[in-house]
């Protein structure tokens, strides 16, 4: 949705649920105990330079880091089931809300993610908050890693995803919940054209 709304308007668009992987991400190739070893994620965090590529045409937004484009790895089931756990730190949360408010700071952009409204930008001039259910989340999830040649378990989805939203809404730093003055959107019988024209009248940025 984000994307599709972001290549009408000609905003950029970032996407942090995407950074925090890819922190995880090298947290694994690096070997970091992602469980036991919070200085090291915070070191990893506050010196990883993270290139946020823009989606061009038909190409996807990527993430490279230490040279690499590291996108197609962001997916992973080892990063999934791990992602939780780096992104409750507060000291890699708040390496990254840094860079997200500098990010913002430069306009004109669509900032994505679990705690946009309520602690990165809490004065944003736009906050929805896009709502499913977990069985609904989870059938996107695998349609989209099916589509990416990733093909999982429907069942096994659906559990990471639920684990990890119980973890994030429990999380000391930045736990998962609308901002107070957001505006709720419950997509399940939504489709994707939908939720767009309504985030966009939200917007006032008709076409």
């Amino acid at each position: 949705m984000g994307l599709k709304l972001a290549r009408e308007l000609g905003y950029r668009l970032v996407d942090t649920g995407m950074m925090y992987r890819a922190i995880t991400y090298l947290a694994l190739k690096h070997g970091i105990d992602v469980n036991n070893d919070d200085e090291a994620l915070v070191r990893l965090a506050e010196a990883a330079g993270l290139d946020l590529g823009q989606p061009t045409g038909d190409e996807i937004a990527t993430v490279s880091a230490e040279g690499e484009d590291i996108t197609g790895q962001l997916r992973m089931p080892e990063v999934d089931r791990a992602v939780s756990a780096v992104s409750r730190i507060p000291g890699v949360r708040r390496a990254m809300v840094e860079r997200q408010r500098a990010l913002a700071r430069e306009g004109r952009i669509i900032m994505l993610g679990r705690d946009i409204g309520s602690v990165v930008l809490p004065d944003a001039p736009v906050k929805i908050y896009l709502d499913a259910s977990s069985g609904e989340r989870a059938r996107r999830r695998y349609l989209e890693l099916k589509e990416a040649g990733n093909e999982r378990p429907l069942a096994e989805i659906r559990e990471e995803l639920e684990r990890r939203d119980e973890m994030d809404k429990n999380r000391h730093a930045s736990p998962l919940r609308p901002a107070a003055n957001a505006i709720v959107i419950q997509t399940d019988n939504l489709s994707l054209d939908q939720v767009v024209d309504r985030v966009r009248e939200i917007a006032g940025a008709g076409r």
